[in-house]
């Protein structure tokens, strides 16, 4: 085990999937990866929709880290075991390719310690129908949020506390018993 944690230490900051430049099953574009690092989420995007121009809707969603009036957070830290971080989020990207007739797929998960209002999660689907590319971009998202391989804790002037995933979101996850 050590050695495999320093070969992940010697990665760049963005480990991609490995099938992120091969077409998925479906013949679409599938872009998995997870940021050591900063990503422009806006460059992500226009890059993810340039030349989809047979797409009826291109769907994205960004998550950042959120810092309410009076809230104390000061950063929030993003943990993940890598041998089972990029399969499983590449195994939900197949399992919503294999749901609604996607023609392309992005995913960017960022871990390490991040400040509020910084990217964490940007997903985008792109669908000939807007209605696939709106649902399969909701599913990648319900389960990221709360299935995903993911540590979260946030940090306060009292310190770090981990951070679960709340009722809301283990419910969210039942809306999606019939994909499979």
């Amino acid at each position: 085990m050590a050695t495999l944690s320093r070969r992940v230490r010697s990665w760049p900051a963005t480990v991609t999937s490995s099938l992120s430049s091969l077409p998925s099953a479906g013949a679409n574009l599938r872009r998995v990866r997870i940021a050591g690092g900063a990503f422009d989420p806006h460059a992500e995007l226009a890059d993810f929709a340039n030349g989809r121009e047979s797409a009826g809707g291109i769907v994205s969603f960004l998550g950042q880290v959120r810092q309410e009036p009076g809230d104390a957070v000061e950063a929030l830290e993003l943990r993940h075991f890598a041998p089972l971080t990029l399969p499983g989020m590449e195994q939900l990207v197949v399992r919503a390719e294999s749901h609604w007739p996607l023609m392309a797929v992005l995913v960017v998960h960022r871990v390490g310690v991040m400040m509020p209002g910084d990217p964490i999660v940007l997903v985008a689907c792109a669908a000939k129908h807007r209605r696939d590319a709106f649902a399969s971009a909701d599913f990648l998202m319900d389960h990221l949020k709360s299935s995903a391989w993911f540590w979260k804790r946030e940090k306060t002037g009292e310190g770090w506390r981990w951070i679960e995933p709340r009722d809301s979101d283990h419910a969210d996850l039942t809306r999606w018993q019939d994909v499979p």
